[in-house]
């Protein structure tokens, strides 16, 4: 039995005539009542007021509230979730439901004891045809259906740069409820272990031996304690950045909240280091503490010196322990090219793993021709876009299975996005 799939959002802000929801909500349950399940009117009237305690945005906390409500036995589930798949996927209600009243049919007469006569089944099958054919028809009481899901999925593959203010607090939403999870390595220390690990722990096991009167009865064993990675994001907020800054300071600000090992810096013409300001809760006063900090904001973009500084006053501090790099940038740049090479050469000899993130990569027509992207291409290990929500998620699964420190460049035609 297959959940319904993901992506798991759903959009929050409400038609025109502010009973879009509501409405769908009846044209569910009265989709389900034709396929043969008990709904009634007092179950809809339970689920419009359990949606308000939960997160709208999360498909799958509107999918369990659904089937609490309306599923009442084990075979009522496979036909709920394709029922649910479908009604609030991007199809039309009136086709999709036709569909599955047709399928709903043919069930039935294989499983029921004393199967109709053919002429009745195919009376059965010529109405739901007839349904489907007057889908393009529209009727008073449809005029109102809509598809809840379909802005929030459109929003996923929008690039960042075309965002209205309203898409913009959208995505902002989104980005706080994606679980980011770094890729832990593997420490020095050992710890003792239940099962069987490539250590032996011979001191423990003599100690344990004495209350058997010095008989090693049982062996014991240790592993390598795991420790989170540590992080360290260096974004561009130069002028050709501009117009994906904010946003992308909103998405450092979530790294720094899910994570413990966060360093965060920005740079245009001079490398600021923002980690302190990350750490207020709130975002809106995270950023407006980066804002007074950061002295070059929308200027020029001198990725060379930026790097050279990191490297000579930060680079000790913040890449021990293996340290995962992510730098944020479209890669233009008005600095001394031989300086950058050498930088980003030092600093990929230190990094665990350099990811370079652009977000005009995200283009089908880009090709990586201007001169800092070209120089530094052959020292980072991912080359990946990051221009809009889809991107933002691929990352987050991927922050979690880094892989080897050295796999060879993964570029973006790898991820299919």
């Amino acid at each position: 039995m297959t959940l319904p799939s993901k992506p798991t959002l759903l959009a929050t802000e409400p038609a025109p005539s502010g009973g879009y929801l509501l409405a769908n909500l009846l044209h569910f349950a009265r989709l389900l009542r034709r396929l043969g399940m008990r709904v009634s009117a007092s179950q809809v009237c339970d689920l419009a007021a359990g949606l308000e305690h939960i997160d709208l945005m999360r498909r799958d906390d509107v999918y369990y509230a659904a089937r609490s409500v309306f599923v009442h036995s084990p075979s009522e589930l496979e036909l709920f979730n394709r029922a649910f798949d479908l009604f609030w996927g991007t199809e039309q209600p009136q086709l999709m439901e036709a569909a599955l009243v047709k399928k709903r049919v043919r069930a039935n007469r294989a499983e029921d004891e004393q199967p109709e006569s053919d002429e009745a089944v195919l009376r059965q099958e010529q109405e739901a045809a007839d349904q489907a054919a007057d889908a393009d028809q529209p009727e008073p009481e449809d005029t109102a259906l809509s598809s809840t899901y379909s802005p929030v999925e459109t929003l996923h593959h929008k690039d960042f740069a075309s965002f209205t203010d309203e898409e913009m607090q959208t995505a902002r939403r989104i980005l706080e409820s994606l679980a980011w999870k770094l890729n832990s390595r593997l420490t020095r220390r050992r710890v003792p272990a239940s099962k069987r690990t490539a250590y032996l722990d011979l001191p423990r096991a003599i100690r344990n031996s004495t209350r058997q009167g010095g008989e090693i009865i049982r062996l014991a064993w240790r592993r390598r304690k795991p420790k989170p990675r540590p992080l360290v994001v260096i974004c561009d907020i130069s002028g050709s950045m501009d117009r994906y800054s904010r946003l992308f300071l909103h998405f450092i600000h979530t790294l720094a909240q899910e994570a413990q090992r966060v360093e965060a810096f920005v740079f245009g013409t001079r490398l600021t280091r923002i980690t302190p300001a990350l750490r207020h809760h709130d975002v809106d006063t995270a950023i407006d503490q980066v804002s007074s900090l950061v002295q070059d904001w929308s200027g020029g973009t001198r990725i060379g010196e930026s790097l050279k500084t990191f490297n000579y006053l930060w680079g000790r501090r913040v890449l021990s322990g293996g340290a995962f790099v992510i730098i944020i940038s479209d890669g233009w740049d008005r600095g001394d090219i031989a300086l950058l090479r050498r930088e980003i050469s030092r600093l990929h000899r230190s990094a665990y793993r350099l990811v370079w993130l652009n977000p005009l990569l995200g283009a089908p027509d880009y090709q990586p021709l201007v001169r800092g992207i070209s120089t530094v291409l052959p020292h980072v290990d991912d080359f990946l876009p990051l221009h809009n929500l889809l991107s933002l998620e691929q990352l987050a699964s991927r922050l979690g299975d880094v892989g080897p420190a050295r796999r060879g460049l993964v570029r973006s035609d790898e991820l299919r996005l």
